[in-house]
């Protein structure tokens, strides 16, 4: 997914790594806070999160063995996730969207086993760990939501095992197009036509499959009906076709 930081043209239409925007006004609020935070709590929030400069295409928000200190949220853009092994060889461990929670692999460490780049141009919200968890102990509500937050990890990495272990070549890369789908609907933003902000070969490590074999199944889901794929932009033709085929 590579952009350029588009300009701000007026106030009703922000660049989205604008960094100045607070979590209160942050279009990505209802994914990543507990929505019963109250106005004055999210303020206190907004006072821990820190906000950079916008990550370009590549460019490392952390790499493995580095400190832990922080989670991230995804303000806009897209991040991989990914360890290398004693080999040297890279295994992708997660894509994350706008709204989304990384870099909680380092709590039962002292350093992050992982690393994490930008797939595009990206803003990302840092959160020190350490005043989380004091905040944490005055807004039940927020301890809740992030203990939901880990529990989906867990859930994610589970299925992602149970994924590459059964599944064929053409459930899994169907299961991981739902996946982006339905995220993207999270966001009232289309789930059926989007842009994949990865590239064949991160999705190919990441299901555990070929570049080519990724190749030949983008092709065969287009014979088949149930894709439109144009490069990286993917139309969604046969949403059921592909739930029955990712045996959803």
């Amino acid at each position: 997914m590579p952009h350029p930081i588009a300009m701000a043209t007026s106030v009703s239409n922000p660049c989205p790594h604008r960094h100045g925007v607070s979590c209160g006004d942050c279009r990505m609020k209802a994914l990543c806070l507990p929505l019963a935070l109250e106005l004055d709590q999210i303020e206190q929030l907004d006072r821990i999160v820190q906000r950079g400069r916008p990550f370009q295409r590549d460019e490392y928000i952390y790499r493995a063995g580095t400190e832990f200190r922080s989670v991230y949220a995804v303000r806009s853009g897209a991040v991989k996730t990914f360890a290398v092994n004693d080999q040297g060889v890279e295994q992708v461990t997660g894509f994350y969207l706008p709204g989304e929670i990384f870099g909680m692999d380092g709590i039962a460490h002292t350093h992050h086993i992982s690393s994490a780049i930008a797939l595009e141009t990206s803003s990302v919200c840092e959160i020190p760990f350490n005043r989380l968890e004091e905040l944490s102990l005055s807004l039940p509500n927020l301890q809740r939501h992030f203990f939901q937050l880990m529990s989906r990890e867990i859930i994610n990495d589970q299925r992602l095992v149970a994924l590459i272990g059964k599944n064929s070549a053409d459930e899994r890369l169907a299961t991981l197009l739902l996946s982006i789908s339905s995220r993207n609907a999270q966001r009232s933003l289309s789930g059926l036509r989007f842009r994949l902000p990865m590239s064949r070969a991160d999705i190919g490590n990441y299901l555990g499959l070929t570049v080519e074999t990724v190749s030949r199944i983008f092709g065969r889901f287009q014979k088949q009906r149930l894709l439109k794929v144009d490069k990286k932009e993917i139309e969604i033709l046969d949403l059921e076709g592909l739930q029955e085929l990712a045996n959803v």
